[in-house]
């Protein structure tokens, strides 16, 4: 237990993304704003990885609203951070970043800067880089696979809530598993019901577990899903 805890670090020095504080510029009669954003992130490397030369791949959790804008060792609650704390081992490495708002969405640009920084300066294989996030996140995750459809090798979302517009801008490729109960009273199992229909009539590659009287708390069971994780170990992206 100790020794996994030593690996799932967590960055305090907070990410410095754009400027060091929000400034206007008049430039050619337009004005330009730069902003910040400080993100802290908890860093888990494989129990291999220091003792090996290759390049791993490498799981983006992002939590829901109940640990945004918190201490964040409440990250720790759900999802990969929570098995991670309780000793489980995983084959490639997971960035958790917080997100620092309460009441805020993610800021998806924001996120993969972060991704950027810590895939440049670590062996990552950037073929084998996936995505999960659970209700807001969950809905972040969404918006990063359309965004950034030609950086993920694979997509779990639980119970997050999507346009479904966001179907055709999805990287027709990338393999996603969804994951949602209907009794969930805070994001309608309708969100998942919609998207996963849509992609199938695409033709897309989509697993969809749909929990029978399970509420917005999907991502108890999601998560403790032994081979989700299999399966995001065997997706890599084809370029």
């Amino acid at each position: 237990m100790q020794k996994n805890l030593s690996r799932f670090l967590v960055l305090a020095g907070l990410l410095l993304l754009q400027a060091c504080a929000a400034q206007s510029h008049l430039v050619q009669d337009e004005l330009e704003t730069i902003s910040k954003e400080n993100l802290k992130y908890y860093l888990y490397y494989p129990e291999d990885y220091f003792d090996s030369e290759e390049d791993f791949g490498l799981l983006l959790f992002l939590h829901g609203g109940g640990e945004s804008g918190r201490n964040i060792e409440e990250i720790k609650d759900t999802g990969p951070p929570k098995m991670l704390a309780e000793g489980k081992q995983f084959p490639f490495l997971i960035l958790a970043p917080q997100n620092s708002h309460a009441k805020k969405w993610w800021n998806t640009d924001a996120v993969v800067q972060l991704l950027d920084s810590v895939v440049n300066s670590n062996r990552v294989d950037k073929n084998r880089i996936y995505l999960t996030g659970l209700s807001r996140g969950g809905s972040a995750s969404w918006e990063l696979a359309t965004q950034y459809p030609d950086k993920f090798a694979a997509m779990a979302v639980v119970c997050g809530m999507t346009p479904l517009p966001y179907a055709h801008w999805i990287d027709q490729n990338m393999p996603i598993w969804v994951f949602h109960g209907d009794q969930d009273d805070v994001i309608d199992v309708e969100e998942s019901d919609k998207m996963v229909e849509k992609l199938r009539e695409m033709g897309r590659d989509v697993r969809y577990t749909r929990y029978h009287g399970v509420g917005h708390n999907a991502w108890g069971r999601a998560y403790t899903t032994d081979s989700l994780y299999t399966w995001f170990a065997n997706k890599k992206r084809m370029n």
